[in-house]
């Protein structure tokens, strides 16, 4: 198991969602590959939907453009 935190980079207001710079959430997977990019992002998008209530891919942010990976373990 690998754990992931992702945190967005930049500003973006679309599609009437507002991310901000620094909003972090931390991801478990299976495998040692990024989230963001395996399965579709899904854990990625199921973390910041509970975290911070916005669907991150329908803001157009489910990139390696506008989220940081970082493996934590």
């Amino acid at each position: 198991m690998a754990m992931f935190q992702i945190t967005t980079k930049h500003r973006k207001h679309v599609n009437g969602l507002l991310i901000e710079p620094g909003m972090t959430v931390q991801v478990v997977t299976q495998s040692m590959s990024n989230p963001v990019i395996t399965n579709g992002g899904q854990p990625v998008v199921e973390a910041f939907m509970r975290m911070y209530g916005i669907d991150i891919k329908k803001a157009g942010c489910l990139n390696m453009a506008d989220l940081e990976v970082v493996q934590i373990r």
